[in-house]
């Protein structure tokens, strides 16, 4: 029992509170399972099977970033970082590896078993941990053992996935995802738990940058791949130079505000941390896309031009319209600068028309970068 009474809350206002070697670790690992998801969906779009992508690319991407999620919320909270905290942290990352083993199967043959049993180390070991911090903490007991229970009911409700037929795949799902996003909701209704509003932003900020670092591999490796068997073509050059100058426009507008400043109680925390499956998703289907436009240069896709721009065009303006949602309107730099950023989304959706879309659409977000960057310091001339 001494183990289960070692773990107390960190308190919410601990100065210099920042991410620990451990957690850049275990962030390292989820590199692995998102290229894995990211790869297979540039796969799938090559060839035009737009729905197996699709369903494929946000089932796997939402296991990927739940667990993430969670583990982020607990140590933001709990990280006591003794030995127990570490092997139960490292049983997790071990999980993350298995499941990403499981994702190709799960894309191509909806064959869940090894996905399912890397979450089910990853969930299990989480379970863990609240019960140890519900040993430890009398004031948030309740809140760690509703945490407990809730993931393992969410647990046993996963196992229908081996029984439900193909054709009810996506509502299973569906429901199951609602099951596990209610359960943070439910656990902390009272009280909440003492995470820490400039360590869950820098958290978040780290993986979105891991996120665009798999884009800047993936677009590497495709681009230098094209090099070498057609040679430097400049519709090749445009596409890598434009993949670059989209990446750089991303990291810009996301870090562009201070968001530990808006996280200020659960009612607008959970809706924030929520809402970036969204950024992170399409910051992961952006390098697909990357992926996409290089096949389409170089004749290895069945995809049109604009079909193949589209790959591009839709992750980049869902990033747009919800780093927008998230980051920007809540800090309310003004009418000009939402307005800049709803066209811009705009615009790069009507840039898969162009006969090369994304060096267009590069030059659409560079320009953004530069209007809501003089918004700003015209509007707020102090930030």
């Amino acid at each position: 029992m001494t183990l289960l009474r070692s773990m107390r809350a960190r308190p919410t206002d601990e100065p210099h509170r920042v991410a620990t070697p451990l957690e850049l670790l275990f962030d390292l690992f989820f590199v692995v399972a998102v290229s894995f998801a990211v790869n297979q969906l540039a796969h799938a779009l090559s060839a035009g099977h737009l729905g197996e992508a699709l369903a494929g690319y946000f089932t796997a991407f939402f296991a990927i970033w739940w667990a993430w999620m969670n583990f982020t919320w607990f140590a933001s909270a709990y990280d006591t970082d003794d030995w127990i905290y570490r092997v139960m942290t490292l049983v997790q990352m071990a999980g993350v590896l298995v499941l990403a083993a499981g994702v190709p199967r799960a894309f191509e043959h909806h064959d869940y078993r090894v996905f399912w049993f890397g979450y089910l180390i990853m969930r299990f070991a989480m379970a863990f941990q609240w019960l140890r911090a519900a040993a430890s903490d009398p004031a948030h007991r309740r809140v760690a053992r509703r945490y407990a229970l809730g993931i393992c009911l969410a647990l046993v409700y996963w196992s229908v996935l081996f029984v439900a037929p193909e054709s009810l795949m996506v509502p299973v799902f569906a429901l199951g995802a609602v099951i596990e996003l209610a359960v943070p909701v439910w656990s902390e209704r009272g009280t909440r738990t003492t995470w820490h509003a400039h360590h869950i932003a820098e958290r978040y900020g780290l993986f979105t940058i891991i996120m665009m670092g798999e884009n800047v591999l993936g677009a590497t490796v495709s681009v230098r791949g094209a090099l070498s068997d057609q040679g430097a073509k400049p519709s090749l050059i445009a596409l890598a130079v434009g993949a670059l100058v989209i990446v750089f426009a991303l990291w810009w507008i996301y870090f562009g505000p201070e968001t530990h400043e808006i996280l200020t109680s659960n009612r607008v925390a959970l809706p924030w941390g929520y809402g970036h499956y969204v950024i992170f998703a399409s910051i992961g289907a952006v390098g697909a896309g990357i992926e996409v436009n290089v096949a389409s240069v170089t004749g290895e896709s069945v995809l049109t031009r604009s079909q193949a721009g589209l790959a591009m065009a839709v992750p980049v303006a869902v990033f747009l319209v919800a780093v927008w949602a998230l980051h920007i309107r809540p800090h309310a730099y003004g009418r000009a600068d939402s307005a800049a950023f709803l066209i811009a989304a705009a615009l790069v959706l009507l840039a898969c028309l162009a006969p090369s879309a994304v060096p267009l659409i590069a030059v659409i977000m560079a320009a953004l970068v530069v209007a809501s960057t003089l918004i700003r310091r015209a509007a707020w001339p102090a930030r």
